[in-house]
């Protein structure tokens, strides 16, 4: 597994950001049973980037807590089997990974979300990235059905690391 992080809020957060990062985006992996070695960005950025960004991808003018940047057009989400057909373009041809797609989180949003909600940094920081790597498998939360399937499979991610609340 590769992570390829960046962090331009050098201080902001007074966690291990890459620590927490790779523990969580493993745990994903793990859980969604990923049967390839793995690449994955993270930039971890601040409100006005992401609102540039947002605005950007999203035709969305705020900034949000993160974006997902899926590499994968997965046709069932976290189905896997027709990538061995069908997913040469998904596979680093020099080191064979899997590239998932990228991850932006606002270091500014991870503050202000974590003390809004009552719990940690590290765990509105590592439920972000749970969040974001679903996406990147495929999976979304436009209907009600799918949005609870998200929050059952990011509460079990989490709790299997133990990141409570």
């Amino acid at each position: 597994m590769t992570i390829d992080f960046e962090n331009e809020c050098e201080g902001k957060l007074d966690i291990d950001l890459y620590a927490i990062a790779e523990r969580v985006v493993e745990g994903t992996l793990d859980y969604m049973n990923c049967p390839y070695e793995s690449c994955v960005g993270l930039l971890i950025t601040d409100n006005e980037e992401i609102h540039r960004l947002n605005l950007e991808h999203r035709q969305i003018d705020r900034p949000t807590d993160v974006l997902s940047f899926p590499m994968v057009d997965f046709e069932t989400p976290g189905e896997f089997d027709w990538l061995e057909e069908d997913g040469d373009d998904y596979f680093d041809p020099e080191s064979g990974e899997l590239l998932l797609g990228d991850i932006v989180i606002s270091a500014d949003k991870v503050l202000e979300q974590a003390a809004s909600y009552g719990h940690s940094v590290t765990r509105e920081y590592a439920f972000l990235i749970t969040h974001s790597m679903l996406h990147l498998f495929g999976y979304d939360h436009m209907t009600e059905s799918d949005a609870a399937q998200m929050e059952r499979m990011q509460r079990e991610i989490l709790d299997s690391l133990q990141i409570f609340r």
